[in-house]
This record gives structure tokens, sequence and C-alpha cells, in this order.
């Protein structure tokens, strides 16, 4: 490695993620491999501005690989949004003789990151922790397979007392502004329809496929809704439009909520979050700074801030495609 560091610190900020202790606990037994003191900094950006960081070793970190959650906690906070916030955390640090901070978050994390990089010239590495799957330059973020894994789970409970009793359920899953926990947990649980903010299919178009699912013989359905889908103000406004006008179907609707966010992590994203936090302590190691650490073709890469923040994952359309095939 080339470069020495003596000291670093290691946060987790936004939504929480399945995944995110193991990432905690790889970099911190990194750092111990290689002989560097790691501090562990409470409640996200706001533990920075508040001092509220200590020194955690490789003893410090066990038994939570398995945990959902995070044990260093998470907080939004407003008061780093400011150049005087900001300060206070570099402060922090540099009064702890820290010389560099993994952040383990999402895009809005990032964008904190990279400001306070730009601004005070601090190494800084990100770590993608999202349920959602949203950032550029990484094909899994952490959390994702977990969140869709708990969907699929919640989904295969309800077509039985939808199949039971003949009802059409209205599923509602997050992603905001991505449709990927939609689409891979939808055609995982043999879903229907699938509604994601990528595609607006529009309402009539979601009648006559139902239209045609009612025909085919089926006595009951699954529809999947991202929260972020374009078809309809809410999956409540979508369902009553359905009811209203297919009134054989007995309609129901049942959003999941932040349960798809918790739960112990899957066994791949204790090991991609393993992958992910020795290669962001080495990173920095090797003098890299204001990147993240992504996993692309089963191959850990690093993306420039910037870049993961402005970029935009894409859907995979074949999966559109499989999921227009298999609803017949």
């Amino acid at each position: 490695m080339e470069n020495q560091l003596k000291k670093i610190a290691v946060l987790t900020s936004g939504g929480d993620s399945p995944g995110m202790n193991a990432a905690v606990r790889a970099v911190v037994r990194t750092s111990v491999f290689y002989n560097i003191n790691c501090f562990a900094v409470y409640q996200g950006y706001q533990g920075l501005i508040d001092g509220n960081m200590k020194v955690i070793n490789a003893r410090g970190v066990n038994n939570i690989i398995n945990k959902g959650g995070t044990i260093l906690k998470s907080a939004r906070s407003l008061e780093f949004r400011t150049p005087e916030g900001r300060k206070k955390a570099y402060d922090n640090l540099k009064k702890n003789q820290i010389e560099a901070l993994v952040v383990i978050g999402g895009d809005g994390s990032f964008t904190g990151a990279m400001i306070f990089q730009n601004e005070f010239n601090f190494p800084v590495i990100g770590i993608p922790g999202t349920i959602d799957n949203d950032i550029y330059g990484t094909n899994y973020t952490l959390g994702y397979d977990t969140a869709i894994n708990t969907v699929v789970e919640a989904i295969d409970k309800i077509r039985d007392t939808a199949s039971s009793h003949n009802r059409l359920f209205f599923v509602e899953v997050m992603g905001r502004d991505a449709g990927h926990i939609a689409l891979n947990s939808g055609i995982g649980a043999g879903a229907e329809e699938i509604l994601i903010p990528e595609e607006n299919r529009g309402l009539e178009q979601l009648l006559e496929s139902l239209k045609r699912s009612e025909k085919s013989g089926k006595s009951s359905s699954i529809v999947v809704v991202a929260e972020g889908d374009k078809t309809g103000k809410n999956v409540f406004e979508i369902a009553s439009y359905v009811e209203k006008n297919l009134p054989y179907y007995e309609v129901r609707v049942s959003v999941l909520g932040h349960m798809q966010r918790g739960g112990s992590p899957s066994c791949f994203d204790r090991v991609l979050a393993s992958r992910m936090g020795v290669h962001a302590v080495e990173s920095l190691l090797k003098g890299e700074s204001n990147v993240m650490v992504g996993v692309n073709n089963d191959q850990m890469e690093l993306t420039p801030l910037e870049k993961a923040i402005k970029g935009k994952s894409e859907i995979n359309k074949d999966l559109l495609r499989v999921t227009d095939i298999l609803s017949i």
C-alpha cells in the first residue's frame, strides 16, 4: 500500500439498510489488519459535528454481521448542510487526528461527502447503502438483495389470502425514483402486473391487462406498484379506479412500508458489504478519495462521487419483456 494512514473514521448516514453493519465490521477489521485506528462515528454527520465518536477495535464489531439496521445509528443533519456545520465536523476530525472518512449511505450522504471533500481537501470514500439500488456505478447496493427477498416473502403470503378470497391485491413497495425492487420482486413473486416509475403504462393498459387475466381464468391477481409509479397519484387512487371499472374484482391494497428496510441481511448482502468495506480501506491506503466503491460484473470498481450522484441507474429492460410474457 502506498499511503500509511494512522487514523480513519466510519459513519452511516441517511436511511438504514441491511448490510450496513457488515460494512462497518469490514471497515473496522480491515483497518486493524493494516494497523490503522478506526473511529466509529455515531448519528451520521451530526455525530461528526457533535464529536460523537470513539475508537473501535476488532472485538467491538463482534456479532454484528447478521444484524439489520446500523449500530452506529443514522440521522439527517440539517447543520451539516451549512458551511459552519461542516467546519465543526472538520475541526473534530482534525482534533482527533483522523486522516480519512468512510461514508456508508445513499446519494444524499454522498453529496455531503463530496462537498466536504471539496471544501477541506479531506479524503473520503463512499460505500453505497440503500435498498433502492438506485446508485450509479454499482450493480448492487447494500440492502437491495435483502429487501427484494423480504418483499417476495410478503407477497407470497398475500397471494395465499388473495387466492382464498378471489381478490385483486395492489402491493406498494419502496422505490420513489427507481423500480428495481418492484420489478425484480414482482417477477420473483409471479405478479400479474408491475408498475414502476420508469415505465408509465397508463390506467387503461392496466385495465386491459387485468381483463385478459380474468378472461383467462385467473380468479385472483397481484399488482406490484413502486411508490414512485406515475400511473396514478398513489396506489389507493389506482386501486379505486380499477375497482370502479372492473366491479367483478374485490380489490385490496397492502403497503409494505418500512418493513422492507429491516431484518437480517441476506448472505449476498453480507458478502457484498464485506468486499466493499475491505476495498474502501485499501483504496484509501492507495491514495484514492472522492470516490464510491461499487461492484460491476462481480469486480470491485471505483466511481467518482459526482458521477455516482448525478448518474442514473438503469432498469433492466429485458425484465419488462419477461414479465409481459409470463403474466398471461
